[in-house]
């Protein structure tokens, strides 16, 4: 896909469908090296997924349904019954790869719910059913990555410090990103002063790939510690902080990059506006609060190293959970492809949902 001229689009794509396989950048080289790699099938989606070559909620959905296309190409055609039982044996092998971003079991279901919608159909056709609605997967993200940036122009004051955490952008989504679509096009509307970015421990993703993303767009950044950030708002130095969701429940209660709870929590304290930027495939209405998403805990040695330097002792026993909860309460409203949501949550989060799967 060719760029645009600066200013009408995002200047990179990390993900895309080039014929039969799907190309990606491999964020674990950013941003010392930008190299593109080819995955070819199930496993190798699973793997670039789970060692964080792909990552951030909707790309890992939008490289699931490409995953579980893969693989189902290279199943027999037999009969309806025979290939989804395939199917779903791949649907569970790829839903393994990360469980707490819900876009990625969203895009899978997606899938097997259209295919139980055309099982009347010969399993070649299906099989392009599916890949064409992985595509469709795709193409909707960047629509509604580019509408949540849109929206959230009506939160952002004028000359406005934004604080952000981990990485939003269009490493993270099919185009643009969440939070990070916001930051865009504050700064394309002349609205953005500055970006206050979180290093986000222990793998450093808005240090590596938030900051490789607003170099890219020439957006002004301040790259800060974790830990300076409630400082930096002591200062009145944040006007608002707009930070990414992984999965968001019925009540509002929301996932995110571990770190995201305590940036509330001080947003809270210097009555600052918090706002948590998703489209509407992050909310998931089957859990009802906070307490029922499953946090993911990663290895141990993310914390334990920085590269490949040791910096604690060996053998230093470890907790490492990749993502933490905020709660509602917490949290100012919600950016997303429908507007902007505020109070009461559990109904209006509701809606949008039911508003757009009557559109689908």
């Amino acid at each position: 896909m060719a760029n645009m001229a600066k200013n009408t689009d995002f200047s990179f794509t990390a993900i895309e469908w080039e014929e039969d396989h799907l190309r990606i950048i491999d964020q674990t080289f950013l941003p010392s090296r930008e190299i593109y790699t080819n995955l070819n099938n199930a496993g190798q989606v699973w793997e670039a997924i789970k060692h964080l070559k792909v990552r951030g909620a909707p790309a890992i959905g939008i490289a699931a349904a490409y995953g579980l296309y893969m693989g189902a190409r290279e199943i027999p055609d037999s009969t309806f019954e025979s290939f989804y039982l395939e199917v779903e044996r791949l649907n569970e092998y790829i839903a393994t790869s990360r469980p707490t971003a819900v876009n990625l079991q969203w895009a899978l279901d997606r899938i097997m719910t259209t295919l139980q919608a055309h099982k009347d159909k010969e399993v070649s056709e299906l099989k392009e059913i599916m890949l064409d609605t992985a595509k469709t997967i795709h193409q909707e993200d960047q629509r509604l990555c580019k509408l949540i940036g849109e929206n959230g122009l009506e939160v952002i004051s004028n000359n406005a410090s934004i604080l952000t955490h981990c990485n939003t952008g269009g490493l993270a989504t099919a185009r643009f990103g969440t939070a990070f679509s916001v930051i865009w096009h504050a700064h394309d509307s002349k609205k953005l002063k500055q970006v206050w970015v979180d290093e986000t421990r222990p793998l450093l993703q808005g240090a590596r790939l938030t900051s490789w993303e607003l170099k890219k767009e020439e957006i002004p950044f301040k790259l800060i510690t974790d830990s300076t950030a409630g400082f930096l708002m002591q200062q009145g130095l944040v006007d608002i902080v707009v930070v990414g969701a992984d999965r968001i429940t019925a009540n509002g209660d929301t996932a995110n990059k571990i770190g995201t709870y305590s940036l509330a929590v001080l947003a809270d304290a210097h009555d600052i506006p918090f706002y948590v930027a998703a489209p509407y495939s992050t909310i998931d209405l089957a859990l009802e609060d906070g307490s029922e998403i499953p946090v993911e805990e990663r290895n141990s040695e993310e914390i334990t190293k920085i590269g490949n330097k040791e910096i604690a002792p060996p053998k230093t026993k470890v907790y490492n959970p990749a993502f933490d909860i905020t709660p509602n309460r917490l949290i100012t409203g919600f950016i997303t492809d429908k507007g902007i949501i505020k109070p009461d949550y559990k109904k209006n989060l509701q809606k949008i949902v039911e508003e757009t799967s009557v559109e689908v």
